[in-house]
């Protein structure tokens, strides 16, 4: 299941997509807008500037904006920083990978057969998507 977290990051992501002048936009702003929680909101946002997605301004028109066009920021990079891995079990990480404790052999391993193709799925998705699709 996606977490808030994730969730509200998308939605402020392309609520700033959407801001025609590029210009920085108050946490507040997108707040209101998408109705998350400011301090959830601020949490979530220095993640994103932490990690080379947005910029940030102090000041009375400060605010927080995207360092790259949407097009350029895929679906794959949000995930991974906001939700962690991708796959649903750790022995089909791709980034992340662990063996399980519980398996003595994940070739024979039903559960990690049908998570290597639930993993190669949802990776396509989200490499095949950027911010620019979302927010058109």
């Amino acid at each position: 299941m996606l977490s808030k977290k994730t969730k509200y990051g998308i939605k402020a992501l392309v609520y700033l997509a959407k801001q025609e002048d590029r210009h920085p936009v108050q946490i507040s702003d997108i707040s209101k807008s998408e109705n998350i929680s400011r301090k959830f909101l601020e949490s979530i946002l220095l993640t994103l500037r932490k990690n080379g997605i947005l910029g940030s301004k102090k000041g009375k028109k400060g605010g927080y904006y995207l360092l790259k066009e949407p097009n350029e920021i895929p679906m794959t990079s949000v995930m991974r920083l906001l939700e962690g891995p991708i796959a649903m079990v750790p022995c089909v990480s791709l980034n992340f990978y662990e063996k399980c404790d519980d398996c003595p052999d994940e070739n024979t391993c039903a559960v990690h057969t049908i998570m290597l193709k639930v993993r190669d799925q949802t990776l396509n998705i989200f490499r095949n998507t950027t911010l620019a699709d979302l927010s058109n």
